[in-house]
């Protein structure tokens, strides 16, 4: 799909390069992971309560459906990143899509909750395993002058996802109004992934992957020239061409630059899981009434939700705009602070107490401000750093790491906040989650400051005295 031939010796041609039609399509192919993520999750929630419906699910059971995705991609980031490093990103990337499909396919036929369960933990582990391949693919094959900005928009996918799986959901409900419907707006997923999977089939290898293996294959170790001297603040430091593993991460080189991977994107997933929580708040403000029946409000919730996802990709275009001039970490530090007043804002309007149409707008406000900070910075910004912090020897390793890291925090914000809410309220868990966001402020200025200067739109290859 791309000219690789002339990228595999040195990097030159592309920092010189500049994107077209066939770099934007490999580009929208490697990044097919983070659209069916977000197309999974969407399709999750809409046919849920179709699916409780269904099965006559307990409590406990739907709480393990809705966190079985997350739960498979920390094992799937675990797993995916050090095998992307070692044997490749474009293996990667068509085991991926195939353990999606499987997945989806499992719990769109499923006759038993169980097999539900298994399907969505499933889907996870494929779309755990997409995210630091993709980041790692996007930031080695993307020219120098769009890396920053395409890098972004990979993430960004995530919400065209969520848009897509609520236009086939309202479109599904709409035509059928079946109580079985829940089993086509599943299977979705198999079907996209099932097609991201046979076009994988003709995208080339990574260059620089390419070139790291066939060095670290054919090189005796004693002549394998330093890799990782470069200059950071963390000193100047020479390291043999290393197997993925996340040991090395933790080594006195890359140990600060894995704590600003992880740590930030951590904290903006228990925040950003816990404001998920109110979600239907906001959907019952907005929402007339007067609809009744499972498929029904099913209908209502989906145009809703769709409204309210408008302004998650309004959120990721502006990254897209902001990231490139003001840089990552000035993005990122941005972003939790609006996140924090957005927590702020909707704290206010919880003690302040409903029934008003002023307190609808003051939650709608704050709901809203807090996903537009997140997906114009933290959102973004956390996904795009383990590429430009890490060499290609460990990039894929570093990103599956940090996702991994992301997905603990969504299942402690899944699992603890609810017990929160029960014995504090909903302003305890607010006031909880504004702190959180201000610790994610606080460690990504005191982690960067440590780490020194990120050059922009470069990766780490790039910045070392060896290439």
């Amino acid at each position: 799909m791309m000219s690789i031939q002339a990228h595999t010796t040195y990097h030159v041609p592309l920092e010189s390069a500049s994107m077209g039609r066939r770099e934007y399509w490999s580009w929208f192919l490697a990044s097919g992971g983070t659209l069916i993520d977000g197309l999974s999750i969407f399709s999750l929630g809409v046919a849920m309560p179709l699916i409780s419906s269904r099965f006559s699910l307990s409590a406990f059971m739907v709480g393990l459906i809705g966190s079985a995705l997350v739960l498979g991609a920390v094992f799937g980031a675990v797993v995916g990143g050090p095998a992307a490093d070692r044997f490749g990103r474009k293996p990667a990337f068509l085991i991926d899509m195939t353990i999606i499909t499987a997945g989806a396919l499992i719990s769109a036929l499923a006759d038993a909750s169980q097999w539900v369960l298994l399907g969505q933990f499933i889907v996870g582990v494929g779309i755990g395993i997409d995210f630091p391949v993709s980041s790692s693919y996007v930031s080695e094959t993307v020219p120098k002058q769009a890396r920053s900005r395409m890098v972004v928009a990979t993430i960004a996918l995530q919400s065209v996802g969520m848009l897509l799986g609520a236009a086939v959901a309202i479109a599904i409900l709409w035509q059928r109004s079946s109580s079985s419907d829940w089993r086509l707006i599943v299977g979705v997923t198999a079907a996209v992934s099932l097609l991201f999977l046979l076009l994988r089939l003709w995208l080339p290898e990574s260059p620089r992957w390419l070139r790291e293996h066939e060095v670290s294959k054919t090189a005796p170790r004693s002549a394998v020239p330093p890799r990782a001297t470069t200059s950071f603040n963390t000193g100047s430091a020479t390291v043999a061409l290393p197997r993925a593993r996340f040991d090395l991460l933790f080594s006195r080189l890359y140990r600060t630059r894995t704590m600003l991977v992880s740590l930030p994107w951590f904290l903006m997933d228990v925040a950003t899981y816990g404001v998920g929580l109110f979600t239907p708040v906001i959907l019952g403000a907005i929402h007339s009434p007067k609809t009744t029946g499972t498929l029904a409000t099913e209908f209502a919730d989906a145009k809703g939700s769709a409204a309210i996802d408008l302004f998650l990709l309004f959120g990721f275009l502006v990254g897209l705009w902001a990231v490139p001039r003001f840089g990552r970490i000035h993005m990122q530090i941005i972003g939790f602070v609006g996140m924090t007043l957005g927590m702020l804002i909707l704290v206010s309007a919880e003690l302040a107490g409903g029934g008003a149409a002023a307190h609808v707008w003051l939650v709608f406000a704050g709901f809203i401000l807090f996903n537009l900070a997140m997906n114009a910075g933290p959102n973004a910004t956390t996904f795009a750093l383990a590429p430009e912090l890490f060499p290609t020897s460990v990039r894929a390793s570093a990103g599956g790491f940090a996702a991994a890291s992301a997905k603990v925090g969504a299942t402690l914000g899944i699992f603890v906040l609810p017990q929160m809410k029960a014995y504090g309220g909903v302003a305890a868990v607010l006031i909880m989650m504004a702190i959180v966001s201000s610790l994610g402020a606080v460690v990504t200025a005191m982690l960067a400051r440590e780490v020194g200067e990120i050059p922009e739109g470069r990766s780490l290859d790039e910045a070392e005295t060896y290439k």
